[in-house]
């Protein structure tokens, strides 16, 4: 098969998805999509596009199987230490004059980066007057991110990123370990808010003090990405912090000239201007 026939057929699977089940993909990068929506094939057992489109336009388990293909749902805790090194000690002395704070966290997929700013708001004395929002587009990942399950193999590397990020305790007092997984202490849940939200389609609902929206923007196309960065401009008072991921940017983005640079090494900017 062609590949003008292969992105034709995936232009129309994404019109068919935001029609039938107001998910919007169409502003996601092509070559992106093609390596999830290929693994779908596999898994689907489907010979083309059009025999996919038809199974979840068809089939709502299917098309909420399809999502895990759709989005990126992997992670680590702490992941590039560096930056939460940043947060913990460039951004957290100004979070710590807010008698009350909010964080965003869109794009959460399994929890790791919900559950890494909540340990390191604990450690640093501010969780409690803080109230997390975990987002995603899957209900599927949000579940398990509140869930707070994961494969305990993984836990020499979150150990280790958390050190690396300055942690001040173990991270072994967190969780407790059985069958070959960990789960996360469900103290760490209880000022979070799980909630399904789309970058691409949803509009900004809460002033936070601090996004972090890690290595999402680089799968979207130019214009879902101003899309999204407007959200969080919408999102952020002034001198606001936003965090992005570390090939990611606000350079050319219509929305550059709303933020100032923070820590451009650790892609940390602050809200300029506004309210």
């Amino acid at each position: 098969m062609s590949a003008k026939i292969d992105d034709l057929e995936i232009r129309l699977l994404l019109e068919a998805i935001f029609n039938k089940y107001d998910y919007d993909f169409r502003g996601y990068s092509l070559a992106s999509l093609k390596r999830r929506i290929a693994q779908a094939l596999i898994r689907f057992k489907c010979e083309t596009i059009s025999e996919l489109q038809n199974r979840v336009l068809h089939d709502k388990i299917s098309f909420t199987e399809l999502l895990n293909f759709m989005t990126i749902q992997v992670s680590e805790l702490f992941r590039d230490p560096a930056y939460f090194k940043a947060l913990r000690e460039k951004v957290v002395p100004y979070l710590e004059t807010y008698p009350s704070l909010k964080v965003w966290i869109p794009g959460c997929a399994d929890g790791e980066e919900v559950y890494s700013l909540i340990i390191l708001f604990r450690e640093m004395g501010l969780e409690k007057r803080t109230i997390f929002y975990a987002t995603d587009i899957s209900s599927d990942a949000l579940q398990r991110a509140e869930a707070g399950h994961y494969d305990l193999d993984r836990i020499p590397l979150f150990t280790k990123n958390h050190q690396l990020s300055g942690g001040t305790g173990s991270l072994s007092d967190y969780y407790t370990a059985a069958y070959g997984r960990v789960i996360f202490d469900r103290t760490l849940r209880q000022r979070v808010v799980f909630s399904d939200h789309s970058l691409a389609s949803d509009a900004s609902f809460a002033e936070v003090q601090l996004i972090s929206c890690r290595n999402t923007l680089i799968y979207f196309r130019r214009e879902l990405q101003d899309r999204a960065i407007g959200l969080f401009k919408e999102s952020l008072p002034r001198n606001g912090f936003l965090g992005l991921g570390a090939k990611e940017s606000l350079r050319f983005s219509k929305h550059d000239s709303d933020f100032c640079d923070f820590d451009l090494v650790h892609r940390i900017y602050r809200r300029a201007g506004g309210l």
